[in-house]
């Protein structure tokens, strides 16, 4: 990892999610230094946070790839710390896929995960899961709510008496309906729904389109604030934006803002919307996902800090929707490349690997030793790119005494069915690609009798991907295939997720191999 914060552990202080603050302190005499965005680079769809004594926390969206939900902290909100996940290993018993929306939430001592998730022969459901501390490990106390159109996005709110709501939207978009937002009483152990639930509000505004979404509630004075997003959250044709709507009491009424919506696409950020409030200093901030205009789903949605001020009237002014900032490495300290030397005992923290099909791995000898699988896309390990232009590369060790029948390499990796990848494996290096579950090769060379071969793959613009390889350690390189012409990887990424480099293993389960190294290098 790079620019890592110490660790620390901070003693409990409410959370302004399930308590009602006072009214905010004036803004320091200081000016802040302008914030560097993205604070999350890569693929940080629906961020959420909260601060517990002098430490932000955060998580977002990890949608299939495990593992879910990370664990995130700060002590400035623009450098962060990757430090777990919510789920590191195993997934909730009851949940199979779709890993949305985690909102995090500090109270009496307790951490509390508020996710969506898709449940096993069902629908999409709002559920909870606990820890003693804000690192876990998590309890999981399953689903909450799941309509039969879905549930999700789900947040937690006191009333102006105290009592503990759930907030969620009902998915109607799903089934072209209408998505109302809904709020319930929710038992103080967070276990149940009691009584009946109430609609707050739903889309009704012409910019909203088929849906409104992701809220977050501050109360501030007299007033709950309701931040939500609006339209369609994901893709180069998305159309997002940020609205917000207010009511003195959390039931209603709710009035939305006239002069909404009050976040929309910048020239540098496309699609911002659904994220959580917080403060630091005095100054409020938006914590919310956005594309940015050169990587767009390739990348993914990435978390960016939005400032407002409250105008006289009451209402949220977003300061500059011109946000600063450019993407860049995991880090604002630190330009260097990521380098992974599988040094110790576990993987890193920012690796993933699909939830339908998680791999069989181990760290030896400093090295990566993954266990091949049958199916069409193999064993695959991903990690996270931070820009639309980046070269990844990796060594794997003894490629010529791969079997045929097995296979293992470098690869883009969109999902299961959809990679793109600079395989050896049975005396022959090959180029192939798979979409939507069809397997075609591009190109086709001998391997040499070496001890090692790297592969390299350059990727431009996020789609455009050029692949090679060498046998002398990195100092000659040989394009396959010959020409060199740029393999078109647009069809990689599912709507909700980026693009992840990383490595593959193909064949039966009997057959290993070793990766030596892997290098990732973006440029901004």
């Amino acid at each position: 990892m790079l620019g890592l914060l110490p660790a620390c552990r901070q003693p409990a202080a409410p959370s302004h999610k399930t308590t009602a603050p006072k009214q905010a302190a004036a803004p320091p005499a200081t000016v802040a230094a302008p914030i560097s965005n993205p604070v999350l680079p890569g693929d940080y769809p629906d961020p959420s946070v909260d601060k517990l004594g002098d430490t932000y926390w955060a998580s977002a969206t990890t949608s299939n790839w495990g593992p879910i939900f990370p664990l995130l902290r700060s002590k400035n909100l623009s450098e962060w710390e990757l430090v777990g996940h919510v789920f590191p290993d195993k997934l909730p018993a009851w949940a199979d896929y779709y890993f949305w929306a985690p909102e995090i939430s500090f109270e009496k001592g307790k951490t509390y995960i508020y996710y969506t998730a898709h449940k096993r022969g069902g629908n999409l459901c709002v559920a909870v899961a606990s820890a003693d501390r804000p690192e876990g490990p998590y309890t999981d106390h399953g689903p909450l709510v799941g309509q039969e159109v879905g549930s999700i996005d789900g947040f937690p709110m006191r009333d102006e008496n105290g009592v503990l709501y759930l907030i969620w939207k009902e998915d109607g978009n799903s089934r072209n309906r209408p998505t109302p937002i809904w709020a319930q009483q929710l038992s103080e152990d967070r276990k149940s729904l009691l009584g009946q639930p109430r609609e707050l509000f739903r889309n009704d505004q012409r910019w909203e389109g088929n849906l409104v979404e992701g809220v977050s509630m501050v109360r501030r004075g007299d007033y709950f604030y309701a931040f939500y997003a609006g339209n369609g959250c994901c893709g180069n044709a998305c159309t997002y934006g940020t609205g917000v709507a207010r009511a003195k009491k959390l039931l209603g009424p709710w009035e939305k803002y006239a002069q909404n919506p009050v976040m929309l696409s910048n020239d540098t950020w496309k699609c911002p919307g659904h994220g959580s409030v917080t403060q630091r200093n005095g100054q409020w901030f938006l914590l919310h996902h956005a594309y940015h205009n050169r990587g767009w789903e390739y990348v993914g949605r990435q978390g960016v800090l939005s400032e407002f001020r409250w105008t006289a009237a009451g209402w949220p002014e977003f300061i500059n929707q011109r946000t600063s900032g450019t993407p860049g490495v995991p880090t604002t300290q630190s330009r260097q490349a990521v380098r992974d030397e599988f040094e110790g005992r576990a993987l890193g923290r920012a690796w993933q690997w699909p939830v339908e099909a998680k791999p069989t791995f181990a760290l030896k000898d400093g090295q990566l030793r993954l266990t091949a699988r049958p199916d069409a896309g193999g064993a695959a390990l991903g990690h996270p790119v931070y820009t639309a232009d980046f070269t990844a590369s990796t060594t794997l060790l003894a490629a010529s005494q791969l079997p045929a029948g097995a296979a293992a390499g470098l690869a883009a990796l969109g999902d299961p069915e959809n990679t793109l990848a600079l395989t050896a494996g049975g005396g022959k290096l090959q180029l192939w690609q798979l979409e939507k579950g069809k397997r075609r090769v591009l190109g086709e060379t001998v391997l040499p009798a070496v001890p090692a071969v790297t592969l390299r793959l350059e990727a431009q613009g996020g789609k455009q991907y050029r692949f090679s390889y060498s046998t002398d350690g990195g100092k000659a390189w040989q394009p396959l295939p010959a020409g060199n012409a740029p393999i078109d990887g647009a069809y990689l990424p599912p709507w909700d997720r980026g693009v992840r480099a990383g490595v593959l293993a193909l064949g039966p389960a009997t057959v290993t191999a070793a990766f030596d190294d892997f290098v990732l290098d973006g440029k901004p």
